[in-house]
């Protein structure tokens, strides 16, 4: 997925949020992110300031910082890149009086600052020669176009500044504005093609984005094959493979990964097209096809999409000409390209993007336990979807954003929800408390895709993020109880069985492991957890540690250990995780302090004056997988 177009607008004080506003009113695309507890109102908050600006520089965004220029330049000193490859950074005071481009000056820095001081009625406090003399910076053109050598742009700039003339041959319009020293007979010379054009040192050759390409391909088709029929297809019209603004297809294809990595290839948007969509296009198609008609319920998948893009208006090779290239055919895949007239492709697009689908684990609750990645998922994602109590965990990351809540006990709801919402194209965040693979949504997710026939559902690009499970959280507050060989079993008998959960619970016994009880009792269930008690007392002492943990990383946290045979239900609830120990764990008192529960891994035993375990690279295999 493409970047989001627009600048995050960075917010750390709501002194500032005024002038933010008035920036993400006037700028496509733009997001107000805000630090959660200085900004009342933001459409994608954060806790930490330098983390979350890092991820966006690292990410490719635009970041446009209402605050500070310093606070900016050292949270990003880390991530600096290579000058051409950087996306634009902007400080902007609060009043909205001086913007100033720190990062990224000739990849759009400087342009959206003067875009700012015109907004604001400001100042943009622009330092790079070519845009001083002439109020543009050659080597970066308006979003939709491309340079063609950029690496003429120095020298042409230089040539300009010693006071050579330039003619304006063809297009540009973007250049007329500019002061740039015009003159009919100039030796230097700046031109638009979509055409491959051979150029010398005297001529500036800029490629606006207007080639929309349309492809096809069977399932698993090679991505080779695919790129080669649409560089064939654009060489058979002379179109420079720079002009490709859009690549569209049909939604059935929206996982293929040749298509991705053809939009990868080109740096252009991929859009989709619903098949009955593209068979509205059918009375315009030149080559109508009923083998594609019965694969995909519609008569043309690469023309259709062509001119679906284009819409009724057709193309700039004139009324009645729907296409620049007709169908072109390889074994196992379809072109077709089309031109638009009115300029370079630009948001909104038409067609819908892949629709993601994060499914994202938030801990135990306590925010610090939350993943740098599970924040920057929430703040990519349009919608979310969960449980109230999970969506209330959000916390600010919640705002702004579409919310879907559920009670507990409506799972395959929720998960049909996110998949459906991604379906259309969202960003969906599907949220889960702890680890989503740990007894939560992301099996659920894979198994309702495999189990229904839905191309929507099967395109989708889905993202699982790992969180601190409940046992993970239990155990680190109680000490070390999983430090050997460890198992999970659910208590719950709505999925599974309980004979088949007593079976496991009996092996788990006999094995010695280290358990971890989840979903232990419930207003409906409460003599599992007993009955797990007298299965484990048949195999390890009576003594053996057992810890309760209850609302972990919440309100109303509570981590009690006791005895094995003193284990009963009471206080013991869904928000609850038990954990057993093996017959090896002990208890350490720890001074005036709660008591520390550990499970030995056995190096007490290991021979250390006899030979190391070494595997093939020399390295301690004791030591691999962990202390």
């Amino acid at each position: 997925m493409e970047n989001l177009s627009g600048p995050a607008i960075f917010v750390l004080a709501e002194s500032a949020r005024e002038t933010a506003e008035k920036l993400r009113a006037s700028i496509p695309g733009a997001e107000i992110h805000g630090l959660s507890r200085r900004v009342s109102a933001a459409d994608v908050y954060f806790e930490n300031s330098a983390a979350h600006l890092y991820r966006l520089h690292r990410s490719g965004r635009e970041i446009v910082g209402v605050c500070a220029a310093a606070i900016l330049i050292r949270a990003l000193a880390p991530a600096l890149s290579e000058k051409t490859s950087e996306p634009g950074v902007v400080a902007v005071s609060e009043n909205g009086r001086f913007a100033v481009p720190l990062l990224g000056g000739h990849r759009g820095a400087n342009r959206r600052a003067r875009e700012i001081a015109g907004l604001l009625c400001g100042t943009a406090a622009v330092t790079t020669a070519g845009d001083v003399h002439f109020g543009a910076a050659l080597d970066e053109p308006p979003e939709g176009y491309v340079l063609g050598e950029p690496e003429k742009a120095k020298a042409f700039t230089a040539r300009l500044l010693a006071g050579e003339k330039v003619r304006i041959e063809s297009g540009a319009d973007w250049l007329r504005e500019a002061s740039l020293p015009v003159s009919a007979d100039g030796p230097l010379s700046i031109r638009e093609e979509i055409r491959k054009t051979e150029s010398g040192p005297e001529t500036l050759v800029y490629y606006p984005r207007k080639v929309v390409i349309g492809v096809g391909c069977e399932r698993g088709c090679a991505p080779d094959e695919v790129s080669g029929l649409v560089h064939r297809s654009l060489d058979s019209l002379g179109l420079d493979p720079r002009s490709a603004g859009l690549i569209v297809s049909i939604a059935l294809k929206a996982d293929e990964p040749a298509l991705h990595l053809l939009a990868e290839e080109f740096g252009a948007p991929l859009r989709f097209f619903s098949a009955t969509a593209l068979e509205r296009e059918a009375p315009r198609l030149a080559n109508p096809s009923e083998v594609v008609f019965a694969e995909t319920g519609c008569h043309g998948v690469a023309e259709g999409a062509v001119l679906a893009a284009l819409g009724p208006e057709g193309t700039a090779l004139g009324p009645g000409k729907a296409f620049a290239l007709e169908k072109q055919k390889s074994r196992r895949a379809t072109c077709a390209l089309g031109i638009r007239e009115e300029g370079p492709w630009l948001e909104p697009l038409p067609g819908r993007p892949r629709g993601e689908l994060f499914v994202i684990g938030l801990g135990p609750g306590d925010s610090g336990w939350r993943t740098a990645e599970a924040e920057d998922l929430l703040a990519r994602s349009t919608d979310l979807v969960g449980y109230q109590l999970y969506i209330d965990l959000a916390g600010p990351l919640s705002r702004g954003k579409h919310l879907h809540p559920y009670a507990l006990g409506e799972e395959e709801k929720r998960v049909r929800t996110a998949l459906d919402l991604a379906g259309e194209g969202r960003r969906v965040g599907l949220l889960c408390s702890g680890d989503p693979g740990i007894y939560a949504m992301a099996s659920l997710v894979y198994e309702l895709i495999d189990r229904e026939d839905n191309p929507e559902w099967r395109g989708l690009h889905i993202q699982v993020s790992p969180g601190v499970s409940a046992f993970q959280a239990a155990a680190a507050r109680a000490g070390a109880p999983m430090g050997h060989d460890f198992c999970a079993i659910s208590l719950s008998d709505l999925m599974t069985p309980w004979e088949i959960i007593e079976r496991r619970i009996l092996a788990a016994s006999e094995g010695d492991f280290n358990i971890a009880f989840y979903n232990p009792v419930s207003a409906r269930r409460k003599t599992q957890l007993g009955r797990a008690r007298e299965i484990l007392l048949e195999h390890r002492p009576p003594a053996t540690p057992v810890i309760v943990a209850r609302n972990l990383g919440r309100s109303g946290e509570e981590i009690r250990v006791t005895a094995l045979s003193e284990l009963t239900a009471e206080g013991v609830g869904m928000l609850s995780v038990v954990l057993v120990g093996s017959s090896e764990t002990r208890i350490s008192p720890d001074g005036n302090s709660a008591p520390r529960v550990y499970t030995p891994r056995g190096y007490a035993q290991k021979n250390f004056s006899g030979p190391s375990l070494k595997d093939g690279n020399g390295e301690d295999e004791s030591r691999r997988n962990g202390p």
